[in-house]
Parts: C-alpha cells; structure tokens; sequence
C-alpha cells in the first residue's frame, strides 16, 4: 500500500528497520537503540549535571531508576518528568538522553526521567506504577532543587505518551502530586483498536496495527485486550471521568494508525472541560521526527519547544 508521505520523509522510509518485536524482541530491542543512537548522536552534558538515582517503588514495590539532569543555572520552578517510549517492550533509560540533556540546557529546568519495567517480562501495572514512584520523588525533592512540587509537567511520546495519560489520571485518582501539565506526543490510550486509522494502517513504517496488537498483548497478556476487563490506567480512553485533568498538548500523524485515538482522546478531555492543544501533522508516520533533517520534523520540534517553554517559563 503506498502512502502519501511527505516527500523528504518518503524519501527515507526504505532505510528505516522494521521493529517486529513479536518475532524477535531482543532484536527490536537492539535495533531501537540503534535507530536512536543514528538519530540523535552522542551527548555533550556540558552545562548540565547527570545523575542516576535507585527510588524507591510504590507502595513496596521494586526500586526504580531514575536520571536526573540538573542544568548548572536553573532557570525554571517546572520540573519536568520524562517517559520514553517504545511500544512498552522497547527503549530504556537512555532513549532520550541527548534530547533531555539539550531541553535542561536550553530551558534552564531539572528534568527526572524513570527507568520503567518492560512488558512482557513485567506487564502492567508495572510500568504504570514506577512512574507513579517517579512522580512522587519527583514532587518530593522538587523544592530541595529550588522548583515548585505543584509546577511537575509530564512529558512522553506513543506508549510514553500513554503512560503519561493514564499517570495523570492515577495521580488524580489516588490525590496524589500536582501535575501541571500533560505532553502527550502521539499517544497510546486504547486497546480497542477500533477507530479508522486503525483498520486503515496495517503496513506503515515502524508502527503499524500488527505492532499495535502485539505491544496491547505484551503489556496487557495474551487474550485481554478489547475485553471488559481493562483497566483505564491501562487504555486511559477507556475511561468515565475526564475532569479535573491536566491541560495537554497531543500530536497526532497523519498516517499513523495511532492517529484517531489520539484525536478523541483530545475531544474526551475538551468534553470534560480540560484545555487541550491539538496538533495533526500532514504527511507523517509514526516516529517519523527520527527523520530529523527533513522541514516537517523540524516545525514538530519547533513546536515542542514552544509549548515546552511556554508551560516551563
């Protein structure tokens, strides 16, 4: 099936891997290091302190790794708790170091970003609650850094972005720390797995239905997604409730079959009367800012970092 891609982006899509983590996860895994490491390069820290720290789990549970970047001249009360992403199987501490390293330099603010479990070998709530571990040590040492605990703001992309969406409902649930706001970049909220761009997306590049079926069964267990059991801290548009939620930002690509769940999952929250910044961007797949040199990845990430320093001011 051919796809009308913008035309820098198609130009690149027969070099870009094919993840099939259901086949071979560890490869998936290997090759998503590589793929980062190709787009984002080695990380020059000058001006910012990076450390790793063990915090303790929730409510017991496991301890959870955590990396701060402290810039050497903060200039933000915000912190920012970053999610990696990664389909739930994938990614690691390290997937967004660069880009980390280079948003502490230029906005002046402490990022926390969180180690969490992978499914399979840790299906959910797992990652959930080492998140939610995150967060609250987050919130906790905020004012040690000189930052407001109220002023957390939340960032992740596809299932980091999911993450992120149901962290806000589990801290809003459980009367937990403050989040300021909610970036939702591409996000994974729906098991279902029933919207158009669902159905329509079954071969495009790096995320697809199949990936979508297999990362929902990974995290999930074979055999429970689209059911009644599931959880809305697992597919956050699963849920009742809608208010009282952070204001967000979502993107959503334009052939991405991740497409129309981000797209409602912003009208749910409009619905219930949370501010929302939507974002659809013609021409593009999912992951495809990894194309980094082409102009549409670049206004995305001009677009970031304008709604970053905007809510880190």
């Amino acid at each position: 099936m051919s796809f009308a891609f913008d035309s820098e982006l198609a130009v690149a899509v027969p070099m870009l891997p094919d993840l099939d983590f259901s086949k071979d996860l560890a490869g998936a895994r290997a090759q998503t290091r590589e793929l980062v490491a190709q787009a984002f390069g080695s990380a020059d820290t000058t001006g910012v302190t990076v450390r790793d720290s063990s915090i303790s789990g929730y409510d017991g549970g496991p301890d959870v790794l955590v990396r701060m970047y402290m810039p050497d001249a903060i200039e933000s009360e915000a912190v920012l708790l970053d999610i990696h992403a990664g389909g739930f199987v994938m990614g690691d501490i390290e997937t967004n170091h660069a880009a980390n390293i280079e948003l502490a330099r230029t906005f002046g603010v402490v990022i926390v970003s969180v180690d969490y479990r992978l499914a399979p070998e840790n299906p959910y709530p797992a990652a959930l609650e080492d998140c939610y571990a995150a967060l609250v040590w987050t919130a906790e040492q905020a004012a040690q850094w000189g930052c407001d605990p109220s002023r957390v703001v939340i960032q992740g992309h596809s299932a980091g972005g999911g993450l992120c969406a149901a962290l806000a409902l589990l801290a809003r649930d459980r009367s937990g720390p403050h989040i300021a706001f909610q970036f939702l970049g591409v996000p994974v909220v729906d098991d279902r797995l029933e919207t158009a761009s669902m159905a329509a997306f079954t071969e495009t590049p790096l995320w697809n239905r199949p990936s979508a079926e297999a990362s929902w069964d990974c995290y999930l267990g074979a055999g429970v997604r689209g059911t009644a059991s599931v959880s809305p801290y697992a597919a956050p548009a699963r849920a009742e409730d809608f208010g009282r939620l952070p204001p967000a930002y979502i993107s959503v690509m334009e052939f991405d079959p991740l497409r129309d769940e981000g797209i409602a999952y912003a009208q749910s929250l409009l619905a219930a009367g949370v501010a929302v910044e939507l974002h659809l961007f013609p021409g593009t797949f999912h992951g495809s800012n990894l194309i980094g040199h082409a102009e549409i990845s670049r206004r995305q990430d001009d677009e970031a970092r304008t709604v970053l320093a905007k809510v880190l001011k």
